[in-house]
């Protein structure tokens, strides 16, 4: 029986489920977070690089927008902080201006958190970095024990993987933890054209198939499973009335998939789809709309050149 009890519990309430679903947090083992980056990577993913230009660009203005006083110590918190790239353009400016700050990144994966911290001491040495692992609603009620002021940062559109009611939960939460004055940092996909949005999540080289098709084979190494992953195919949908891109596995015949360490077989239709991700993308109307019954607000916006992206300033009020 493998350790991780919550994966497999998970595993079984999905396929066990009409329609059959698996959430996105498990695409992230070693091998996914490989697969993460050559994506980030492809000249169709453009939502890495439009962030990125607005951390390199305007690191300085999002700075003073944090309200903070350089001498007095803050904690930086980072919600699903993967790599830390584009983050490092803002660590750099803070640390030049001589800000008193601490660094928590926070990430499902052990080996991201590994991956950045040893980046960012390389890169700075003298950055206070405090890394937690675990999901963000479980990390953040410890966090917010700290009486220091606090700068929670939530980039990457790492929100729309959450369908709205979840959302507005985590936003909700946000708002109680925060104190008057403190801010949310939060990078949003905008509305774009179908044109724009599937290539991002269909991409020619196949990463973005390979990365899907990943959860398969996890499944297999860890739970004794036999899926026949070519017999399966990754399958990518966005609907832009709705402003939601989404991911599927779809099984292209009818077959059984045995998992040993739930003692079970799981049935599919030829074409039955397991449904493993969505994206959805944002303006203000919809933000503000997640946000109705919190004491947060929209104080600034930070775009891009093609207005692709937007990372906002949110007000605890």
């Amino acid at each position: 029986m493998s350790g991780n009890i919550s994966f497999l519990k998970d595993v079984e309430l999905g396929l066990s489920n009409k329609p059959k679903f698996i959430s996105s947090h498990y695409f992230y083992d070693k091998a996914g977070d490989v697969l993460f980056q050559q994506i980030m990577e492809m000249p169709e993913y453009y939502l890495t690089n439009s962030e990125m230009e607005i951390f390199r660009e305007q690191s300085e203005t999002i700075i003073e927008a944090f309200s903070m006083v350089p001498t007095e110590e803050f904690e930086l918190i980072e919600l699903g902080a993967g790599d830390g790239k584009k983050t490092q353009h803002l660590l750099q400016a803070l640390l030049q201006k001589e800000y008193n700050f601490k660094y928590i990144p926070v990430d499902i994966s052990a080996n991201s958190l590994q991956v950045i911290s040893g980046r960012l001491r390389n890169l700075f040495p003298g950055l206070n970095i405090e890394t937690r692992q675990g999901e963000y609603f479980q990390v953040l009620d410890a966090l917010f024990r700290s009486p220091n002021p606090k700068v929670i940062m939530f980039i990457g559109s790492n929100l729309g993987n959450m369908v709205d009611e979840v959302a507005v939960q985590f936003l909700a939460k946000i708002s109680r933890h925060l104190k008057s004055g403190e801010k949310l940092l939060l990078g949003l996909d905008l509305m774009k054209s179908a044109e724009i949005i599937l290539p991002a999540y269909n991409d020619a080289a196949g990463i973005t198939r390979d990365f899907n098709l990943n959860l398969l084979k996890r499944i297999n190494r860890e739970f004794g499973a036999d899926f026949n992953i070519a017999e399966f195919e990754h399958v990518p949908e966005y609907d832009e009335s709705e402003g939601i891109a989404k991911s599927y596995l779809k099984s292209t015949k009818a077959q059984k998939v045995f998992i040993r360490d739930l003692g079970r077989s799981f049935d599919f239709d030829e074409g039955e789809k397991i449904h493993t991700e969505i994206s959805r993308k944002y303006n203000d109307m919809i933000l503000n709309d997640l946000m109705k019954g919190t004491s947060l607000e929209i104080e600034q916006k930070f775009l891009d050149s093609r207005k692709y992206f937007a990372d906002y300033i949110i007000n605890k009020q």
